[in-house]
């Protein structure tokens, strides 16, 4: 099997990914481990999706819904129960990244694995990481006590309730306040069982400012903000949850507490799915720990781009969508550039000439793309490290500001996007290594 360009992961990035390819004429193919399309969403049955890509509010299948039909309608392959054991290129003695020496069968050769097909090869030209992401788990934040049942991952939780028809626990106590687990605060309320508390070791909440609103307050569910979590309580059945507020940065353990609980879920953090990415030496971006692209969405390996959560993580799967598309568009311009159709110049490292590297500066936590196109619009993406009212996102070119962007309402579980218009960069040097930063706005 040959196609133009193979995506990894049937989610939403995947398939908005390859409805942009199908769109521009290149064949490609889907590939995902699970036995559905759509990643997450067709458990994410609460409402809220779709609001920005649609213009109505859709639940998580009904937008994975929208997806899928459209890829089907466009004849897009799709290879479900599925697993991509490798991506290598056919011959790496051939010594050069040059898209122009990319022969007509492909510049990659993926083993995909199944139990119905064994194991089968495809060929490609290029290649997009679309596999989504993963939940910390209790070994990622050292959680002490013993192991217990009834903890739980705050996404296995939702997939037992909303698709297997389980409730994990009556009494639950949400360590982390991300948006999986505020959601699952709510759907089990609904589900008649009593959620203790959340429990957050920040001091504000990692999560939508929406989702506080209505999956806490709204069910008077309370949130302990800058509190440490010391143990689980438990031998045969979780009992409790000892927790104590921080002083100074440090748990005061004179002041600790336990909340009676049967059940724990984790809510703290998701990561980037990067063990493929890692196998076919896609650097990684040490603050996201997704893929490292370039201003077209490209990582370092040429014809490799990198989309979706398996990028960084996204608070909106519109966005999510968005930005896929862009990169499925991103990734037709590599293959028509490799068959001639349009020039471009690259480096060996395949990296686009005359991109301007740009770094995480002040209140920033990470910037999506690592360098920018001098020549063209473009999107930022990054996310604050710290709430404030009002604010300013500006990128400096040493004490000199490039690009400024007035931001109201920051908040670090919430995404900020800088559009970039054509030409604010054109000005500066070939080595020019710019800066983003958020600035809190004076105010009288």
């Amino acid at each position: 099997m040959t196609y133009d360009a193979l995506i990894v992961g049937a989610g939403a990035a995947g398939m908005a990914a390859a409805l942009s390819l199908a769109g521009r004429g290149h064949s490609c193919a889907i590939v995902d481990r699970e036995g559905f399309m759509g990643g997450i969403l067709p458990q994410c049955i609460h409402s809220g999706f779709g609001l920005h890509l649609f213009g109505e509010e859709l639940t998580g299948p009904e937008f994975a819904a929208r997806l899928e039909t459209e890829v089907a309608l466009a004849g897009i392959p799709t290879f479900l129960n599925t697993t991509v054991l490798s991506i290598e290129r056919p011959d790496p003695a051939r010594g050069s990244d040059d898209p122009r020496d990319s022969d007509t069968r492909g510049a990659f050769r993926a083993l995909l694995s199944s139990s119905i097909d064994g194991v089968r090869s495809v060929e490609c030209r290029s290649v997009v990481l679309a596999m989504g992401s993963r939940e910390r788990n209790r070994g990622n934040i050292r959680i002490a006590g013993d192991r217990p049942a009834g903890i739980f991952t705050a996404g296995l939780a939702q997939r037992l309730i909303n698709v297997d028809g389980y409730l994990p626990g009556k009494r639950a106590v949400i360590i982390g306040s991300g948006d999986i687990g505020l959601i699952m605060a709510r759907r089990l309320s609904l589900s008649g069982a009593k959620v203790e508390a959340v429990v957050e070791i920040a001091r504000y909440p990692s999560g939508l400012a929406r989702n506080i609103a209505q999956c806490l307050d709204d069910f008077g569910i309370p949130l302990y903000l800058s509190h440490a979590t010391l143990r689980i309580v438990g031998k045969d059945r979780v009992t409790g949850v000892e927790v104590a507020p921080l002083v100074n940065g440090a748990p005061n353990v004179d002041r600790a507490f336990t909340i009676p609980c049967d059940t724990v879920l984790l809510s703290v953090g998701l990561i980037p799915e990067n063990e493929l990415s890692s196998r076919m030496g896609v650097p990684l971006n040490p603050a996201t720990n997704g893929a490292s692209v370039d201003s077209r969405l490209m990582t370092a390996v040429p014809g490799v781009f990198a989309c979706g959560n398996a990028l960084h993580i996204h608070d909106l799967v519109d966005r999510v969508v968005g930005e896929a598309t862009r990169a499925g568009s991103f990734c037709a311009d590599w293959l028509e550039r490799s068959r001639g159709k349009t020039a471009g110049e690259r480096g060996s490292g395949g990296q686009i000439l005359g991109e301007i590297s740009v770094r995480a500066g002040k209140n920033v936590r990470y910037t999506v793309p690592s360098s920018l196109d001098r020549a063209r619009a473009q999107t930022l993406s990054t996310r604050s490290m710290v709430p404030m009212d009002h604010g300013n996102f500006c990128l400096r070119d040493g004490e000199s500001v490039v690009f400024e962007k007035k931001l109201s309402w920051v908040r670090p579980g919430e995404m900020i996007f800088a559009e970039i218009p054509e030409g604010a960069l054109g000005s500066l040097r070939t080595d020019a290594a710019l800066e983003a930063s958020i600035d809190p706005e004076e105010t009288a």
